[in-house]
């Protein structure tokens, strides 16, 4: 890769956003079962699991490509997609344009027959949900495509020469990514499938320069860091390093936590149980933690074969959704303060904004402490992060509850005291609370 291509700046809105909305769409929410990795795991490594299934199930001469007729999307309202994600709190969405199986959401010129629009839905999914994002909501519309497709013949002779044949990229992945840029304008695109071959064989400096520099979003567009065998973790706007990447700590590059709500699997799947589900609770803990340490988090959901998005998914949004409209202050916009996680209570975790006054007389720090355990036994909570620094607190408030809280240093912190519990539950302050600790410069 190139290291002009590292160089360029990280768009800001990105930066701020903070929060994003991932969707696994395809074929492989018609049989709904193990995760979207189905075709692969029957026909490819064929899982007894998977082998039995279709065995049980259907007929001997049953094809994946039969699933297709079935993956009908017909209750899919693209408008009601968007409310819900607007409603969320997220500030971006995500969707597969294709994914491993090759199958596209959008009516490819280089996709015959194995397309939203020529066979299932007989609609343009990502045109759909693109103009219904940007004509409903404030949200930035972004991609995911993957490089590489399991059964594809190009792309599998391509593998039988080492790579040293591109013909799979110049006639299929080239077209398309411009295609799919060209037509829709994603702000993210989201690159996947690139670990066998190196980036050379997927030509990714060049369409990276093409990107950054010609492409209608150059000025704007986000991509990750999967371009090809060395890539991951070490070039591009955003690292995501592996599925449900969250480090815990500070990192000196831009990156993204992509993450499921359900946790086996990123399509949805018949077979999962309520035990597989991230609580609301632990989603917002993600979502402290991530932004805390410098990243941005990407939170998926598996929408049915129908078009609709389950209830439990829509609950844990909604909860994000409300907890975000108190607490967002905490998190767009927001930067990673001194430290991340507090010193003695392992539950804290931080993240601040400067504040800059009239004529830059007098410049503020605003840290955020998001408490994900609330405190029952002592109704206040020990903030190590704070032992040299207690001098410099000017006010310390709860968002969403205004008035100002009591506090005193300690031993080894500050001991801030909580309101009231019946407070707080009146005011329904549920599952972590955030401390704006005002501080003086340092």
């Amino acid at each position: 890769m190139d290291a002009s291509l590292d160089a360029r700046p990280l768009p800001t809105w990105y930066e701020d956003a903070k929060v994003g909305i991932f969707i696994h769409w395809g074929v492989y929410a018609v049989p709904s079962y193990g995760s979207e990795w189905f075709w692969i795991n029957w026909k490819g490594y064929k899982y007894d699991e998977y082998v039995n299934y279709m065995k049980s199930n259907y007929k001997p001469s049953f094809t994946y490509q039969d699933f297709a007729s079935d993956f009908t999307a017909e209750l899919f309202n693209a408008t009601e997609w968007a409310l819900l994600f607007a409603q969320s709190g997220a500030r971006y969405v995500v969707l597969t344009s294709k994914h491993h199986e090759g199958y596209t959401l959008w009516p490819s010129k280089y996709t015959y027959s194995w397309n939203s629009v020529d066979v299932g839905p007989h609609r343009d999914i990502i045109g759909e949900l693109s103009t219904a994002i940007r004509k409903n909501t404030k949200l930035t519309f972004g991609v995911y495509y993957s490089l590489f497709e399991w059964f594809n013949r190009l792309y599998n002779d391509d593998k039988l020469h080492v790579f040293l044949k591109h013909e799979y990229v110049d006639n299929k992945v080239w077209p398309e990514l411009k295609e799919l840029i060209n037509t829709y304008k994603p702000e993210v695109l989201w690159s996947d499938g690139d670990w066998e071959a190196p980036d050379g064989y997927w030509k990714a400096k060049e369409f990276l320069t093409w990107l950054y520099n010609e492409s209608p979003v150059r000025d704007t567009v986000v991509t990750n860091d999967r371009w090809g065998i060395g890539t991951l973790c070490l070039h591009g706007d955003f690292y995501t390093c592996s599925d449900r990447y969250n480090p815990g700590v500070l990192q000196k590059h831009k990156w993204e936590n992509a993450m499921t709500i359900d946790k086996k699997s990123w399509g949805h799947r018949q077979n999962a149980k309520l035990e597989d589900f991230v609580s609301s609770a632990e989603l917002i803990g993600e979502i402290a933690s991530t932004v805390s340490c410098g990243g941005n988090i990407n939170i998926n959901v598996g929408p049915t074969k129908y078009g609709t998005i389950d209830p439990i998914f829509v609950e844990r949004l909604t909860d994000m959704g409300r907890w975000l409209k108190t607490n967002g202050e905490a998190i767009y916009k927001s930067r990673p303060w001194i430290y991340q996680n507090d010193t003695l209570t392992s539950s804290v975790w931080y993240t601040s904004k400067e504040v800059q006054t009239f004529y830059d007389k007098d410049n503020f720090t605003n840290v955020y402490a998001i408490v994900l355990k609330y405190p029952l036994k002592s109704n206040n909570v020990i903030l190590g992060a704070f032992n040299h620094l207690y001098k410099n607190i000017i006010q310390i408030t709860m968002l969403g509850f205004n008035t100002s809280l009591k506090w005193k240093p300690t031993e080894n912190g500050i001991m801030v005291e909580f309101p009231l519990k019946n407070e707080i539950d009146r005011l329904q302050l549920n599952y972590a609370w955030t401390l704006k600790i005002v501080l003086s410069s340092v």
